[in-house]
């Protein structure tokens, strides 16, 4: 039910009558497009190439954090690369290793394909752009598509998988998670962001999450221009930046998705810490595991091949 609608939905829809779309130019020095990710308050930018007249890739919050952690040496040393580098030397250096073309969508895209575009490039931000202008129009994100959804779904039929639990839908991340605790170097924090490819760190404190440590913290260190000392511990970071920290919602594997889609829409957050009955992590649901329980788990991968080549509503 819920993948035909967005099947029968284009990318169109979800964008906002007005909204505001920072973008930046590659020659535009490094520091100072952080500085105007934050100024602006937005996440992420597409990137602009004028030899190319065309749109080659994005800068986000994971770029300043590879940045980081990639030329951080002590509190004494000034990063260099941060203040000098211009994003296109930023973009030669790192896409030597790790070259990838720009994911983006059309407007005239269902909202499906936008789905399992996110999930299957594992990218947390979709650029519209108009093929035949080439503008960028909106960045379509896992939360956004998840409040469109959310505001027909009382008109829809609700399929019975909703009414099972988390437990039985296998739904969530269960093993191997990525955590720090509150003595953690702030560089060593970082480090667990790039390796690990999350975007948020549950601090954990005897076995209890107490905070969410994210990578929109991270990006508030280029306004505040504290990015020169990250020996500092998550604990000391925290006192003076507690704003920026998400808070924790909670659930447990026996509640049912419908519930668990209610409250991560209603909290506006990006994840739900799963907990036992000790209140101890014991996993994770992100917004990403919803999207993919609630429209590409249904449908299997040969139906939704056949569905890529269906016209949209018939």
């Amino acid at each position: 039910i819920y993948m035909r609608f967005m099947k029968c939905h284009k990318c169109y829809d979800i964008v906002p009558t007005s909204s505001k779309l920072v973008v930046f130019d590659t020659t535009l020095q490094v520091k100072k497009a952080f500085f105007a990710l934050v100024a602006n308050g937005v996440r992420a930018a597409p990137l602009w190439e004028s030899k190319k007249q065309s749109f080659v890739g994005m800068l986000t919050i994971t770029d300043f954090i590879n940045i980081l952690t990639r030329y951080y040496k002590s509190p004494m040393v000034q990063i260099y690369e941060l203040e000098e580098h211009k994003i296109e030397t930023w973009r030669e250096l790192y896409l030597q290793e790790t070259f990838k073309p720009l994911v983006h969508i059309s407007p005239d895209a269902s909202v499906f394909e936008a789905v399992h575009s996110l999930i299957k490039n594992k990218i947390h931000r979709l650029p519209v752009i108009d093929p035949i202008s080439g503008n960028a129009l909106y960045i379509l994100t896992h939360k956004r598509i998840l409040k469109f959804l959310q505001l027909f779904v009382c008109e829809m039929p609700m399929p019975a998988f909703m009414k099972q639990t988390l437990e039985e839908l296998a739904v969530g991340t269960y093993s191997n998670i990525a955590y720090i605790h509150p003595d953690t170097p702030l560089i060593t924090a970082l480090s667990v962001f790039t390796h690990r490819r999350v975007s948020a760190l549950p601090v954990v404190d005897h076995s209890e999450v107490v905070r969410f440590l994210t990578a929109v913290f991270v990006q508030n260190l280029a306004a505040e221009k504290t990015y020169n000392n990250l020996d500092v511990t998550v604990t000391q970071a925290l006192r003076h930046r507690s704003q920026y920290f998400e808070g924790v919602m909670k659930c447990n594997k026996l509640e049912t998705l419908e519930t668990i889609v209610d409250r991560i829409v209603k909290a506006e957050v990006h994840r739900l810490v799963v907990v036992d009955d000790e209140s101890h992590i014991i996993g994770i649901v992100s917004l990403s595991d919803i999207l993919q329980a609630l429209v590409l788990m249904p449908a299997g991968t040969d139906f939704i091949y056949c569905l890529f080549r269906a016209s949209a509503c018939q």
